[in-house]
């Protein structure tokens, strides 16, 4: 067994889902406080995971994530273990950055023209806040759809014998390969409460203190 997933990695996945999840549902039954909170701690989540891209370990890096068309086709036809993730499997890494980081900027320019107004709203024309709005509609279910099609190729894979579940649980697999160099995630936890600490201070007092 080789370790191939820091402390840091494992976590930021699972808070990544209950993070969503939060998103989601209180945007949708209109609990404005707690949306924003989350949006706040999810974009505090987020610069530390890109943070953590490049100084972070072997397989957290960003530049791990980036192949050839042609790596990527062989990673779909061929059943094999990969130290990290795969060719396939950083291309999907890669969208749900870009999508999450959309939603997440997107919200910072929005309004409900009612009780609360994104942070960056006052510093943008209306029409950029009308387009970001917008944008924020649209690109929720471009994630879900692409939270369906990862949920599906994690049960291909399973179907094939390769366990993506539980070498995220344990942070171990089975490989004869040469371990990557794995860094101590208790760093990149330190990081992301200090963003998140700073981002709730400058924009976040209220909706939490609503909260609290």
């Amino acid at each position: 067994m080789i370790k191939v997933w820091d402390g840091f990695i494992r976590g930021f996945h699972w808070l990544l889902v209950i993070g969503i999840a939060v998103l989601y549902v209180s945007g949708d039954e209109g609990w404005l406080d707690l949306h924003f909170v989350t949006g706040y701690v999810l974009l505090a989540l987020m610069v530390t995971r890109v943070a953590w891209g490049v100084f972070g370990s072997d397989t957290a890096k960003l530049t791990a994530l980036f192949h050839r068309p042609k790596s990527v086709v062989e990673a779909l036809k061929h059943k094999r273990a990969h130290i990290g993730h795969n060719p396939a499997g950083s291309m999907m890494v890669l969208f749900f950055f870009v999508v999450i980081f959309v939603q997440l900027i997107s919200g910072l320019m929005t309004t409900d023209d009612i009780l609360m107004d994104g942070p960056l709203v006052r510093y943008v024309s209306y029409d950029w806040v009308e387009l970001a709005g917008s944008i924020h509609k649209t690109n929720i279910d471009i994630l879900l759809v692409g939270i369906g099609v990862h949920i599906l190729a994690i049960g291909l894979y399973r179907i094939k014998g390769i366990h993506l579940l539980s070498t995220l649980l344990t942070g171990k697999m089975r490989s004869s390969d040469n371990a990557p160099t794995i860094k101590n995630g208790l760093w990149a936890y330190v990081i992301f409460m200090l963003v998140a600490s700073g981002i709730l201070i400058l924009w976040g007092a209220e909706p939490l203190s609503a909260l609290l």
